[in-house]
């Protein structure tokens, strides 16, 4: 039986600094250290490991030469990776960036191979582009924050051409295609983070960003969850799975998608929100505007 929406929401509050918020808001990305402990690491790894050795190819997304390689909607497939819905400092982080009013875009479990020997520590796969392809593509690069993503790396990225997502910060403000000088791989600026195992590298829509060269020997491996308003369509899914609702709290309900109504009131807004008086608690506004 699927949960009622009455139950009380019970989250932590991670609060981010002004200088946080700032710098997201300023540079399009953020980096929140030691979200995931030893022991949930372990577990994702071990179930990630067995899916990409697996046969399955419903919600697969690989390239043709197998060097990326992953899953789509994988919040669907497994249940060890229901916990990141709602990970206890992640969630309130992104709460605070986008506001209460939110669902699940996107749950996306990416392996990226070693590349082949010889290959130059400016290969790029994927390419320097923006997410959310759809709204892209309608209103070109003249679109709002629609979009957050959480990188969950799950394998260490401490050294260069690790297999990192590099981005380039700032890019979010710009109007045209982020500039890369003739003769080079990446835009002025870029940053190629350096990342720990359960490290989270947070990043918007609108920020120019790339799959930096795997030049180790070890499979990059990250899980990455993004959440965008009620009003965008998900990428992943249309509707999740009644097996899928079956086993989530009400707060993940409503994050997949669930309708959530307090009250039978009309609401100019479109619908109420479990978080927004998490949002009242705790000081932080439920709707943000963002520039």
């Amino acid at each position: 039986m699927a949960h009622t929406n009455e139950a009380a929401i019970d989250m932590d509050w991670y609060p981010l600094s002004d200088e946080d918020i700032r710098h997201f808001d300023d540079n399009g990305y953020l980096i929140v250290r030691n979200v995931l402990d030893s022991d949930t690491i372990n577990k994702l790894i071990e179930v990630s490991d067995q899916l990409i050795a697996s046969d399955r190819q419903e919600k697969r997304q690989r390239n043709a030469n197998g060097l990326y390689d992953g899953f789509r909607n994988c919040v669907s497939i497994d249940d060890a990776f229901i916990p990141l819905l709602t990970q206890k400092t992640i969630l309130p982080v992104v709460v605070q960036l986008l506001g209460a009013h939110l669902q699940l875009m996107t749950s996306h479990l990416i392996y990226k191979h070693p590349d082949p020997t010889g290959t130059p520590d400016t290969a790029r796969m994927p390419g320097w582009h923006r997410d959310y392809a759809s709204a892209t593509k309608t209103h070109g690069n003249k679109v709002p924050r629609i979009l957050l993503k959480c990188a969950y790396y799950l394998t260490d990225l401490s050294e260069p051409n690790s297999g990192a997502t590099l981005v380039a910060p700032g890019s979010n403000h710009l109007l045209e295609r982020v500039p890369i000088p003739k003769g080079q791989a990446d835009p002025e600026g870029t940053l190629e983070p350096s990342l720990q195992p359960g490290d989270c590298l947070l990043f918007e829509n609108r920020i120019f960003h790339a799959g930096g060269a795997n030049l180790t020997d070890q499979i990059r491996k990250v899980v990455m969850f993004g959440y965008g308003y009620r009003w965008v369509m998900p990428m992943d899914f249309r509707t999740q799975e009644q097996t899928l609702l079956d086993k989530l709290s009400p707060l993940e309900q409503y994050l997949v998608g669930e309708p959530f109504q307090a009250t039978k009131a009309y609401n100019p807004g479109g619908s109420d929100s479990p978080l927004a008086p998490w949002c009242e608690q705790h000081g932080a506004p439920a709707i943000r505007q963002v520039q």
